[in-house]
Protein backbone atom coordinates (compact mmCIF):
# COMPACT_ATOMS: atom_id res chain seq x y z
CA UNK A 1 0.00 0.00 0.00
CA UNK A 2 1.09 3.19 -1.13
CA UNK A 3 1.88 5.72 1.45
CA UNK A 4 1.77 9.75 1.69
CA UNK A 5 5.33 11.27 3.54
CA UNK A 6 4.96 14.08 6.53
CA UNK A 7 8.01 15.50 6.60
CA UNK A 8 8.02 17.84 10.34
CA UNK A 9 10.51 20.35 8.91
CA UNK A 10 12.01 23.96 9.65
CA UNK A 11 14.69 23.22 11.71
CA UNK A 12 15.72 24.38 9.19
CA UNK A 13 13.90 25.63 6.34
CA UNK A 14 16.89 25.41 3.91
CA UNK A 15 18.03 21.57 5.20
CA UNK A 16 14.02 20.73 4.81
CA UNK A 17 14.11 21.58 1.30
CA UNK A 18 17.06 19.95 0.92
CA UNK A 19 15.65 16.27 2.37
CA UNK A 20 12.52 16.86 0.11
CA UNK A 21 14.76 17.42 -2.99
CA UNK A 22 16.18 14.08 -1.72
CA UNK A 23 13.07 12.25 -1.91
CA UNK A 24 12.58 13.89 -5.20
CA UNK A 25 15.62 13.30 -7.40
CA UNK A 26 16.03 9.60 -5.70
CA UNK A 27 12.75 8.55 -6.42
CA UNK A 28 11.87 6.22 -10.40
CA UNK A 29 9.43 8.48 -11.60
CA UNK A 30 8.84 9.43 -15.23
CA UNK A 31 6.41 12.32 -14.63
CA UNK A 32 4.36 13.79 -12.32
CA UNK A 33 1.81 11.55 -11.00
CA UNK A 34 4.93 9.06 -10.50
CA UNK A 35 6.37 10.67 -7.78
CA UNK A 36 5.82 10.44 -4.13
CA UNK A 37 2.69 12.82 -2.48
CA UNK A 38 4.51 14.49 0.04
CA UNK A 39 3.33 16.90 3.10
CA UNK A 40 5.46 19.36 4.85
CA UNK A 41 4.84 20.87 8.04
CA UNK A 42 7.58 23.87 8.03
CA UNK A 43 7.78 25.09 10.98
CA UNK A 44 10.45 27.36 12.21
CA UNK A 45 9.42 29.23 15.32
CA UNK A 46 10.59 25.56 16.88
CA UNK A 47 13.10 26.47 19.60
CA UNK A 48 16.70 25.89 19.30
CA UNK A 49 17.66 22.06 19.93
CA UNK A 50 20.75 22.73 21.13
CA UNK A 51 19.70 25.33 23.67
CA UNK A 52 17.02 22.81 24.82
CA UNK A 53 19.58 19.87 25.32
CA UNK A 54 22.47 21.72 26.93
CA UNK A 55 21.49 25.09 28.59
CA UNK A 56 17.43 24.69 29.93
CA UNK A 57 16.17 26.65 26.59
CA UNK A 58 12.89 26.02 26.20
CA UNK A 59 11.60 22.45 25.08
CA UNK A 60 10.57 22.08 21.33
CA UNK A 61 8.66 18.75 21.82
CA UNK A 62 5.24 20.60 22.15
CA UNK A 63 5.86 22.21 18.60
CA UNK A 64 7.19 18.60 17.57
CA UNK A 65 3.94 16.43 18.23
CA UNK A 66 1.80 19.56 17.33
CA UNK A 67 3.40 19.15 13.92
CA UNK A 68 3.16 15.44 13.92
CA UNK A 69 -0.54 15.58 14.73
CA UNK A 70 -1.06 18.30 11.69
CA UNK A 71 0.72 15.82 9.23
CA UNK A 72 -1.11 13.00 10.66
CA UNK A 73 -4.38 14.91 9.99
CA UNK A 74 -3.59 15.68 6.30
CA UNK A 75 -3.18 12.10 6.02
CA UNK A 76 0.75 11.28 5.87
CA UNK A 77 1.37 7.80 6.64
CA UNK A 78 4.38 8.08 8.06
CA UNK A 79 6.71 10.84 9.73
CA UNK A 80 10.56 11.91 9.30
CA UNK A 81 12.20 14.88 10.42
CA UNK A 82 15.21 16.43 8.76
CA UNK A 83 17.07 17.42 12.26
CA UNK A 84 19.41 15.39 13.93
CA UNK A 85 19.78 16.87 16.98
CA UNK A 86 16.02 17.02 17.57
CA UNK A 87 16.53 13.25 17.47
CA UNK A 88 17.13 13.79 21.14
CA UNK A 89 13.29 14.12 21.44
CA UNK A 90 12.49 11.22 19.03
CA UNK A 91 11.11 8.02 21.28
CA UNK A 92 8.75 10.86 22.64
CA UNK A 93 7.93 11.62 19.10
CA UNK A 94 7.58 8.32 17.99
CA UNK A 95 5.07 7.47 21.21
CA UNK A 96 3.01 9.93 20.51
CA UNK A 97 2.30 9.17 16.63
CA UNK A 98 -0.19 7.06 14.94
CA UNK A 99 1.93 6.84 12.27
CA UNK A 100 5.19 5.03 11.81
CA UNK A 101 8.36 7.85 12.47
CA UNK A 102 11.29 6.80 10.91
CA UNK A 103 14.45 7.29 12.61
CA UNK A 104 17.60 8.87 11.20
CA UNK A 105 19.59 7.50 13.57
CA UNK A 106 18.62 4.15 13.72
CA UNK A 107 18.44 4.21 9.63
CA UNK A 108 22.27 5.13 9.37
CA UNK A 109 23.33 2.85 11.45
CA UNK A 110 21.75 0.13 9.51
CA UNK A 111 23.19 1.68 6.45
CA UNK A 112 26.83 1.66 8.46
CA UNK A 113 26.55 -2.16 9.27
CA UNK A 114 25.43 -2.94 5.60
CA UNK A 115 27.53 -0.75 3.84
CA UNK A 116 30.02 -0.46 5.55
CA UNK A 117 30.87 -4.10 7.45
CA UNK A 118 33.82 -4.35 10.26
CA UNK A 119 33.72 -0.61 10.75
CA UNK A 120 35.03 0.46 14.10
CA UNK A 121 35.21 3.72 14.41
CA UNK A 122 33.53 6.39 12.63
CA UNK A 123 34.06 10.22 13.33
CA UNK A 124 30.92 12.37 13.76
CA UNK A 125 30.89 16.30 12.67
CA UNK A 126 27.58 17.57 14.10
CA UNK A 127 25.74 20.72 16.46
CA UNK A 128 27.27 20.41 20.22
CA UNK A 129 23.63 19.19 20.88
CA UNK A 130 23.77 16.29 19.28
CA UNK A 131 27.61 15.30 20.17
CA UNK A 132 27.18 16.38 24.04
CA UNK A 133 23.51 14.15 23.93
CA UNK A 134 25.92 11.45 23.35
CA UNK A 135 23.16 10.01 20.25
CA UNK A 136 25.48 8.46 17.61
CA UNK A 137 27.19 7.52 20.22
CA UNK A 138 24.41 5.42 22.33
CA UNK A 139 23.30 4.32 18.99
CA UNK A 140 26.60 3.06 17.60
CA UNK A 141 28.73 2.19 20.26
CA UNK A 142 26.10 -0.57 21.56
CA UNK A 143 27.22 -2.01 18.20
CA UNK A 144 30.78 -2.14 18.50
CA UNK A 145 31.28 1.18 16.23
CA UNK A 146 33.46 3.92 18.21
CA UNK A 147 32.50 7.33 17.59
CA UNK A 148 34.93 9.98 17.58
CA UNK A 149 34.47 13.68 17.81
CA UNK A 150 36.21 17.08 16.98
CA UNK A 151 38.50 18.59 19.55
CA UNK A 152 36.50 21.42 21.50
CA UNK A 153 38.26 24.30 19.52
CA UNK A 154 37.44 22.22 16.55
CA UNK A 155 33.53 22.08 18.01
CA UNK A 156 33.53 25.61 18.39
CA UNK A 157 34.23 26.03 14.85
CA UNK A 158 32.01 23.72 13.31
CA UNK A 159 28.98 25.83 15.49
CA UNK A 160 30.44 28.71 14.11
CA UNK A 161 29.86 27.41 10.57
CA UNK A 162 26.61 26.12 11.28
CA UNK A 163 24.87 28.59 13.55
CA UNK A 164 27.29 32.15 12.95
CA UNK A 165 26.03 34.77 11.26
CA UNK A 166 27.44 34.12 8.40
CA UNK A 167 26.98 30.08 8.95
CA UNK A 168 25.38 27.64 7.04
CA UNK A 169 21.62 27.98 8.49
CA UNK A 170 22.21 31.75 7.92
CA UNK A 171 22.57 30.74 3.48
CA UNK A 172 26.13 30.29 3.44
CA UNK A 173 27.03 26.86 1.60
CA UNK A 174 30.07 27.96 0.18
CA UNK A 175 33.66 29.46 1.51
CA UNK A 176 34.32 29.15 5.06
CA UNK A 177 31.69 27.32 6.19
CA UNK A 178 32.51 24.87 4.16
CA UNK A 179 36.02 25.11 4.10
CA UNK A 180 35.54 24.80 7.63
CA UNK A 181 33.65 21.23 7.74
CA UNK A 182 35.82 19.48 5.41
CA UNK A 183 39.14 20.41 7.24
CA UNK A 184 37.56 19.33 10.49
CA UNK A 185 36.48 15.76 8.70
CA UNK A 186 39.75 15.23 6.81
CA UNK A 187 41.70 15.88 10.70
CA UNK A 188 38.40 13.17 12.24
CA UNK A 189 40.28 10.88 9.70
CA UNK A 190 43.93 11.60 10.41
CA UNK A 191 42.48 10.24 13.98
CA UNK A 192 41.42 6.98 12.83
CA UNK A 193 37.82 8.01 11.30
CA UNK A 194 37.38 5.05 9.05
CA UNK A 195 33.57 7.22 7.88
CA UNK A 196 32.51 10.55 8.20
CA UNK A 197 28.96 10.98 9.83
CA UNK A 198 27.13 14.14 8.25
CA UNK A 199 25.74 14.52 12.04
CA UNK A 200 23.76 18.05 11.53
CA UNK A 201 21.01 17.99 8.90
CA UNK A 202 23.36 20.70 7.51
CA UNK A 203 26.41 19.64 7.23
CA UNK A 204 25.77 17.40 3.81
CA UNK A 205 25.04 21.12 2.07
CA UNK A 206 28.50 21.43 2.44
CA UNK A 207 30.29 18.64 2.89
CA UNK A 208 30.42 15.53 0.44
CA UNK A 209 31.64 12.54 -0.53
CA UNK A 210 34.31 13.43 -2.64
CA UNK A 211 35.95 15.57 -0.30
CA UNK A 212 37.08 12.78 2.00
CA UNK A 213 38.54 9.79 1.42
CA UNK A 214 36.80 7.39 3.69
CA UNK A 215 33.00 6.63 2.80
CA UNK A 216 30.24 9.38 4.11
CA UNK A 217 27.20 8.42 6.01
CA UNK A 218 23.94 10.67 5.17
CA UNK A 219 21.54 10.60 7.28
CA UNK A 220 19.56 13.03 5.41
CA UNK A 221 20.08 10.66 2.25
CA UNK A 222 19.77 7.45 4.07
CA UNK A 223 16.67 8.72 5.38
CA UNK A 224 15.27 9.95 1.84
CA UNK A 225 15.65 6.41 0.51
CA UNK A 226 14.13 4.99 3.35
CA UNK A 227 11.26 7.01 3.29
CA UNK A 228 10.41 6.17 -0.61
CA UNK A 229 10.93 2.88 0.11
CA UNK A 230 8.38 2.52 3.25
CA UNK A 231 6.29 4.82 0.96
CA UNK A 232 5.93 1.89 -1.38
CA UNK A 233 7.73 3.38 -4.01
CA UNK A 234 10.82 2.54 -5.97
CA UNK A 235 14.66 3.96 -5.83
CA UNK A 236 16.05 5.45 -8.75
CA UNK A 237 18.74 3.36 -10.45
Amino acid sequence: MKKTIGILGGMGPEATAFFFNLIIKSTDAAKDQEHIPILIWNNPKIPPRTEAILSGGPSPLPLLVEGVKILEKGGAGLIVMPCITAHYFARQIARRAKVPFVNLLDESLRFAKKRIPGMKKAGLVASSGTVKSRLFHKTFEKNGIEIITPEVNEQQKVMDAIFGNSGIKAGFTAGRPRTTVVRIARRLIERGAEAVIAGCTEVPLVLKENDISVPLIEPMKIGALTCIKRAGYKLKK
